[in-house]
Formats: C-alpha cells, sequence, structure tokens
C-alpha cells in the first residue's frame, strides 16, 4: 500500500471511531445514548490509536494535517510529499464521516437536535468568541505536535507509540476540549462538515461555515508552533527560544484578554442601552 492510501485509510478510520462514538453518545435510540464527554474523548483517543497502529509502518500515520505541516517545517518531512498527504487526509476524513453517517442511518430522522447531528461530524464552540476559541485550538494542538514529538524520542516505548499518543489525545481531550471540542486536526473537522453539507442527512442544518476556519488555522498554528518549540528547546536546548516562546504565549493570553474585555464592555454597553429605551 503506498503512503497516499495509508493516510487516506488511516484518516478514515480515525473518523469512524470518532465520529461514531459521538454518534453513539448524541444520537437517539442509541444504546449508547448520554454517554457523556468521558466516553467521547476515550472513543477519540482509541481511534487515534488504532488509526496509527494500523498504517504507521505504511505512511507514519500522520492522519492530521497539523502534523504534516509542522513535520515538514522543522524539516523532518518532505514538504514535496505534504499536498499528497493533506489531499489523503481529506479523502480519508470525508469517507470515514459518510461510513458513520450510514451506520446510523436510521437515527438522523429520529434526532430532532440539528447541532447534534452536526457535532458528529465536526466540531462547534461551546461559547462562540472566535479569540478565545482560535486560542484554544492553538494550545490544543501545540500541545498535541509537542507531545508526538516528544513520545517518539523515547525509543524503548515505540511499540507503545501509538497506545501513548492516544492517552495523549484523551488528556487533551478531558482537559482542553471542552471549549471548541478540541478539533485539534484540520481535516478531522473539514472533511466531515464537507461530509455534512452534502449529505442528504435527515433534518440537518447549517454546516456552521463561519467557524469552519477557526479549527482549520488553529491548529496549524499550533501544531508548527509546537515543532518549533520542541526542536528549538527539546533538541537544540536553545534558552533564546524558550524566551520567545513565552513571550509569544504572554502576547496571545493580553490580546485575548483585551479582547475578551472590550467585548464584556460592547455586551453591558448594549444591555444598558436596551433596558433606558424599555
Amino acid at each position: 500500500m503506498s503512503p497516499f492510501l495509508g493516510e487516506i485509510f488511516g484518516t478514515m478510520i480515525l473518523i469512524i471511531f470518532g465520529g461514531g462514538v459521538v454518534a453513539g453518545v448524541l444520537l437517539k435510540h442509541s444504546k449508547a445514548a448520554a454517554g457523556g464527554w468521558i466516553v467521547i474523548t476515550f472513543g477519540w483517543g482509541l481511534g487515534v490509536a488504532m488509526a496509527i497502529y494500523a498504517v504507521g509502518q505504511i505512511s507514519g500515520a500522520h492522519i492530521n494535517p497539523a502534523v504534516t505541516v509542522s513535520l515538514a517545517v522543522i524539516g523532518e518531512f518532505p514538504w514535496s510529499k505534504v499536498p499528497l498527504y493533506l489531499l489523503g487526509q481529506m479523502i480519508g476524513a470525508f469517507l470515514g464521516a459518510v461510513i458513520v453517517w450510514l451506520h446510523y442511518y436510521p437515527h438522523w430522522e429520529a434526532t430532532e437536535d440539528k447541532a447534534a447531528k452536526l457535532a458528529v461530524f465536526c466540531t462547534d464552540p461551546a461559547i462562540s468568541h472566535w479569540p478565545s476559541n482560535l486560542l484554544s485550538e492553538i494550545i490544543g494542538s501545540f500541545v498535541l505536535v509537542l507531545g508526538i514529538l516528544s513520545i517518539g524520542a523515547n525509543t524503548f516505548t515505540d511499540g507503545l507509540n501509538p497506545l501513548i499518543i492516544g492517552l495523549l489525545i484523551l488528556a487533551i481531550g478531558l482537559s482542553l476540549g471542552g471549549t471548541t471540542g478540541y478539533a485539534i486536526n484540520p481535516a478531522r473537522d473539514l472533511g466531515p462538515r464537507l461530509a455534512h453539507w452534502l449529505l442528504p442527512i435527515a433534518g440537518k442544518g447549517d454546516s456552521n461555515w463561519k467557524y469552519a476556519w477557526i479549527p482549520v488555522v488553529g491548529p496549524l498554528i499550533g501544531g508548527v508552533a509546537g515543532g518549533l518549540f520542541y526542536r528549538h528547546v527539546f533538541v537544540d536546548g536553545s534558552e533564546l527560544a524558550m524566551a520567545i516562546a513565552l513571550a509569544v504565549v504572554v502576547v496571545c493570553l493580553a490580546l485575548d484578554v483585551i479582547v475578551v474585555r472590550r467585548g464584556s464592555h460592547r455586551h453591558a454597553a448594549s444591555r444598558h442601552a436596551a433596558s433606558r429605551h424599555q
């Protein structure tokens, strides 16, 4: 099997497990209904582990554009192979979403909640606030890529690496996933979102394209930052790189706080103005 097909099948496996567990928890009349967030995070974590075990020897099991681009940026993967890997990941994510739709076919009509149907395919923030949502995806993806590179450096755990990376996904979901649903993977969100838009899903709503850029841009920024941080701090031991990374974190946090405060002031002002007119 070629690396291109490996990325298709690996990403498809990821979405079958990940999208499948979300469907099982959220769709009506599923025996797994109301399983909760912990069940969902375990499903995604195990899905990643199974995908890596399946195609790791074929393509390296990137199954995530943020991982592929990050490895290319730090010189661990040739740029010439990046387009084909990204295409394979998108195709695999789309196909995985179609399989989940078919598997739960009668449950779509039984489920009235349009947001629940969309959540099976792609992410949506708990609170819509794009600066914070973007920052959440950046942080989660930074941790993901930094964690993957760190795990890969420990050769004595080679046979367990897929499972350990699955546990990393589980940890990110439990600790950081409550804000945006932790896409941390552009293909994982964009491919199934496209499937939601195209498929004749009974009673579906809008595919929320206005939000779709965040789970694409955020993971790419965070992933590249995580890769660069690992290379310059963990490998090269650069104190300057560490200082720059900390400065960037402080600036990002400051900007986010400023935007949040401005939004709060505007919201308060609009409520005050509305109350005066009542």
